[in-house]
């Protein structure tokens, strides 16, 4: 029988079944559970809004300004405004090598990490403890951005929490590339220098794409102490190579490299000296520069190995020359417009020379240069062809009385002698026909911005008396390349070379005088016929020039001394046309032959002219009329009018001349298309397009009209 059941003592409950006890201690462990939850939460909700109120610094950082070549080559860098050298990384990347280093070295688990790497935390606590001092560091890359971001300190334990805190903060809002970015755009490298591009730049002269082991295992070891380890001080280089080392090490450790990298970059010399920044086409830079102000990238036509052999060109030019000599040299595709080379002075950095003044935009007098394009309108307006004859002998202009460079004149020359031998009583003769006004209304048509005194042009502009730039004088120059289509130079991609405006002279004319200057002897023995040159020299001797071009480039140079002072001796032949060839000669394969002559173009000798064409008569030169005879009406083209838009009926096209004496010759964008016509009207096959029409009569004056013809129903 059992016996009776205990009573509880006093203040005890009464005993319970097991089940119930296991239920209420579960109960009060969930209870705890929840309660350690809900505060987990809250302290995570908390923590959560510390990080979300980090108010971080600015993201933007600085970058000098680059200038780049077609390529992407960087011709000029330009350092921010504190005087620091800090350039944004490449666009083209950074040698993956080095950025496995990096992270190898610096921060291992940076691409799983939330800003704070814990465990390295706990080791570096626990190497602290053990050893007494600091054995390693556990500051993250992101730390490091946060740091130098903020420009703060690096021991103090409260720079510490603020750097972890800003760390979390940037991990949160930008992704772990924008925050490797910023650290490669800040890492200090000694000195002025900040940011892995402008420090492979200083210390190796090239692009941190192509950086080698032994180069990439530096740059990654100077920003953690960037002054005590600056290679370039003898003091500092056995720092510098123990740490490159150490980095060398790891990276050979993490498979990063093989141990045959690993030996062949413990044997590379350190670097002993900081380099100069890329500085070519200084001056184009420094333009573009100041018309983009702030841009950190500005993209350019040049061609960066064309731009290096220029530079060389104006250097090797001006050596040995009379103190203050410079050079300029403007190359350019003149299919496309694009400059690729483009050299304002031979030593930009020398002020004694006038180095900061860009020469190829100053106005200077372009000397002989201009007779060419000269004698390309008059082809084109049928007063000349290269056989006619014209006289070379004393002559007066009013009260001006011109004198040929020599002092000598020739007598009768023909056109295409007059131009190779670069007279000057023919080319003026011709241009007093033409007239000034009509002359620099198509030179300026044509790009060229020139200068002149008075309000009226003289004749003395077709021998330099007027100011011009070499650019505009090289775009002039590629007007005639191009057979008369205006060209418009630019240096920056995407613009358009064609001007789209109505041709200065016609084809025939153009490719006439360029074959004239082809067949001048160009400098130093070479053969001609490659290159259709002029050069010039003005007055006084203050500036040599030399123009050419072939089939695909148009190119000029100039040298004299800035400040306008007269260089004794000083030739276009002997200055700068060698210069010019030698340029050409830089094209390689990729120089072009100038053209065939178009199908329409009169090749023929003197004697097989038109009459009218035989010898040249300006205009006013005839007898007064007889007695009893009335004078003759002055010759003009009575239709198309000039200035006309004109439909094609059938492809021909009804041109009616007034006055003058029969017969009458025809000529069409320069080329002869009827000659001897008995009655003022004729039919002439034309094209759609714009076109230049020319009418000569029996006493050698001529008439002309530019018209533009529409086909057939437009």
């Amino acid at each position: 029988m059992a016996g009776p059941r205990s009573r509880p003592e006093a203040g005890q409950p009464p005993d319970q079944p097991p089940g119930r006890r296991t239920g209420r201690r579960l109960l009060a462990l969930a209870l705890a559970a929840g309660l350690l939850a809900h505060g987990a939460d809250r302290a995570r909700a908390a923590w959560d809004r510390w990080i979300d109120a980090t108010e971080l610094p600015a993201l933007t950082v600085p970058v000098g300004t680059e200038v780049l070549a077609r390529d992407g080559t960087l011709l000029r860098a330009f350092p921010v405004g504190d005087g620091l050298w800090r350039l944004a990384p490449p666009q083209s990347g950074v040698d993956p090598r080095f950025l496995s280093m990096l992270v190898g070295w610096e921060d291992r688990r940076f691409y799983s990490h939330d800003g704070v790497d814990r465990r390295a935390i706990l080791r570096a606590a626990w190497q602290s403890l053990r050893h007494g001092r600091v054995v390693s560091g556990a500051s993250t890359l992101s730390m490091q951005t946060a740091r130098l971001l903020e420009r703060g300190p690096t021991g103090d334990w409260r720079a510490k929490l603020r750097q972890a805190r800003v760390a979390l903060a940037l991990e949160r809002r930008l992704d772990k590339d924008r925050i490797l970015d910023l650290y490669l755009r800040l890492a200090p490298y000694g000195g002025n220098t900040e940011g892995v591009r402008a420090a492979s730049l200083m210390w190796f002269g090239k692009e941190p794409r192509r950086l080698t082991p032994a180069e990439s295992a530096l740059l990654v070891a100077l920003p953690q102490a960037p002054e005590s380890r600056r290679p370039d001080l003898p003091a500092a280089r056995p720092a510098a190579l123990a740490a490159r080392n150490r980095v060398i090490e790891r990276a050979l450790a993490l498979g990063i490299i093989d141990a045959e990298a690993a030996q062949t970059a413990r044997t590379a010399p350190l670097p002993d000296h900081r380099r100069a920044f890329p500085a070519r086409a200084a001056l184009l830079a420094d333009r573009l520069r100041r018309e983009n102000p702030g841009a950190p990238r500005i993209e350019t036509t040049i061609d960066a190995r064309l731009q290096a052999a220029a530079e060389r060109l104006a250097t090797r030019a001006v050596a040995g020359q009379a103190a203050q000599v410079s050079a300029a040299i403007l190359l350019a595709n003149h299919r496309s417009g694009e400059i690729l080379a483009e050299v304002g002075a031979a030593q930009f950095a020398d002020s004694a020379s006038g180095g900061f003044v860009d020469m190829t935009r100053a106005l200077r007098s372009p000397g002989s240069t201009l007779k060419p394009l000269v004698y390309a309108l008059g082809m084109d307006e049928g007063l000349i062809h290269p056989e006619t004859l014209i006289e070379d002998r004393p002559a007066a202009f009013g009260r001006w009385q011109p004198q040929n460079f020599d002092n000598r004149f020739r007598g009768t020359v023909t056109v295409r002698q007059a131009l190779v031998e670069s007279l000057n009583i023919p080319v003026v003769r011709l241009a007093e026909a033409l007239g000034p006004a009509r002359i620099m209304a198509s030179l300026r048509q044509a790009g060229m911005q020139l200068s002149q005194q008075g309000d009226q042009p003289g004749l003395a502009v077709v021998l330099g008396g007027t100011g011009v730039s070499l650019r505009d004088l090289v775009q002039g120059y590629g007007a005639l390349a191009r057979g008369g289509r205006v060209l418009r130079l630019h240096d920056r991609p995407g613009a358009e070379g064609d001007s789209g405006a109505a041709p200065v002279f016609g084809r025939a004319a153009a490719w006439q005088v360029a074959h004239v200057l082809a067949g001048i002897a160009p400098p130093g023995g070479r053969a001609a016929g490659r290159v259709a040159y002029k050069t010039g020299t003005s007055y006084g001797h203050r500036d040599a020039l030399a123009v050419g071009f072939d089939g695909g480039f148009v190119a000029g140079v100039w040298m004299g001394r800035p400040d306008g002072t007269p260089v004794p001796g000083a030739f276009g032949g002997e200055y700068a046309a060698p210069v010019l060839f030698d340029l050409f000669d830089a094209l390689g394969p990729r120089a072009v032959a100038l053209p065939p002559p178009p199908a329409s173009v009169l090749t023929v000798p003197n004697a097989a002219l038109p009459r009218p064409l035989r010898r040249f008569a300006p205009r006013g030169a005839l007898q007064a009329p007889g007695p009893g005879q009335r004078p003759a009406e002055p010759l003009s083209v009575q239709f198309p009018p000039d200035g006309a838009v004109v439909e094609l009926s059938r492809h021909a096209l009804t041109v009616r001349a007034r006055g003058g004496t029969p017969p009458y010759s025809w000529l069409l964008n320069g080329v002869p298309v009827a000659v001897g016509q008995p009655l003022p009207v004729t039919e002439l096959s034309a094209e759609p397009g714009f076109s230049a029409l020319a009418v000569i009569d029996a006493e050698g004056r001529s008439a002309r009209a530019g018209f533009r013809v529409l086909p057939p129903g437009q």
